[in-house]
């Protein structure tokens, strides 16, 4: 069965001398970032923007704009697969953690664990058993229990001592807004959030992370382009300091203007009743090296890997495990 001991966290540095480890998945969007000719330059700048971005949300006491800057830490899980009899792991899940530094006090301050989410099983989930599930049929849909597996495996690791030994608070995940939904602007506006956007029918996406155990909200922080979509535990606006917000934020816009830049450095900010798209035309790109399609193509790739590796092989016992721990 699976146990206290379970789950190993690893940390790495993420810094313009970041090199992908053997355990980081290689569709993770910030490995992307690190290969090729332009990895140095695309490391660098995009750390530039996270500054940046930081210090304009957290301009209070910052007459110069640059009293912060943001360190990240790349967190990887593993998971022993002593349960099943075997003694060997597994790369489960990676996020970040950012560390915000106050060079005007001179201090280190903690941020928040999350923000990007690189999965296996959610390769597989997404990049072959739904594809698969839904090959001969002319109506998409998914399996009755789609997600669940993951989802519980998500919050045992949250749940774990591993997770509570490295990280004082539960994560909080912040990721592009859906391009097959519309958002409508409300009135509610958080100093820091910015103007919240509702929907009117989760997306696949939010139904997934819903099994992980996480609520969504969509904000569009101040001089953004297009909400955010923040998956959380517990209380979004009050379990989290201002300067955790703000690191999340600077971060995975940061990330997103790279990634989609026609929704997050398009030229006009998003209307009252959004709809991203990945075709709209008019928007700028940054000085940053990005394959999109390698990114969906490793997907695939690593999504068969864990069926191969994770999934077939273990299939018994993380079935059996999982429904356990449901009940």
């Amino acid at each position: 069965m699976i146990t206290d001991s379970t789950f190993g966290i690893h940390r790495l540095r993420f810094d313009e001398t970041y090199h992908p480890s053997d355990r980081t998945r290689l569709t993770t969007n910030f490995a992307n970032l690190a290969r090729g000719e332009s990895r140095q330059e695309n490391l660098r700048n995009v750390l530039r923007m996270i500054d940046n971005r930081f210090n304009e949300l957290a301009h209070w006491d910052n007459a110069t704009g640059d009293r912060y800057s943001v360190e990240l830490e790349i967190v990887s899980v593993e998971m022993d697969l002593g349960f099943a009899g075997k003694n060997n792991s597994f790369p489960l899940i990676e996020v970040l953690y950012t560390t915000i530094v106050d060079k005007h006090d001179n201090k280190r301050i903690e941020g928040l664990a999350g923000n990007s989410f690189s999965s296996y099983v959610r390769d597989y989930d997404f990049s072959v058993l739904l594809p698969n599930y839904n090959k001969d049929k002319t109506e998409f849909s998914v399996p009755h229990n789609y997600g669940d597996l993951h989802g519980n495996l998500f919050k045992s690791v949250v749940n774990s001592p591993a997770y509570k030994k490295n990280f004082k608070k539960l994560p909080v995940i912040c990721l592009s807004v859906s391009t097959n939904r519309t958002y409508h602007r409300t009135e509610n506006q958080h100093p820091v959030l910015g103007v919240e956007f509702e929907q009117r029918e989760f997306s696949l996406t939010d139904q997934y992370f819903k099994k992980m155990g996480m609520q969504v909200r969509y904000f569009m922080p101040v001089y953004s382009k297009a909400p955010l979509a923040f998956y959380f535990f517990g209380d979004l606006l009050s379990d989290y300091s201002t300067l955790e917000l703000i690191s999340t934020i600077s971060v995975m816009e940061s990330f997103q203007k790279v990634y989609r830049p026609e929704i997050y450095n398009a030229n006009a900010a998003a209307a009252d009743c959004y709809q991203p798209s990945l075709k709209h035309q008019d928007y700028s790109n940054t000085r940053i090296v990005y394959d999109r399609e390698e990114r969906t193509q490793l997907a695939t790739a690593q999504g068969k890997y864990t069926e191969e590796n994770f999934i077939e092989p273990y299939h018994y016992a993380l079935e059996q495990w999982s429904a356990s721990y449901a009940a």
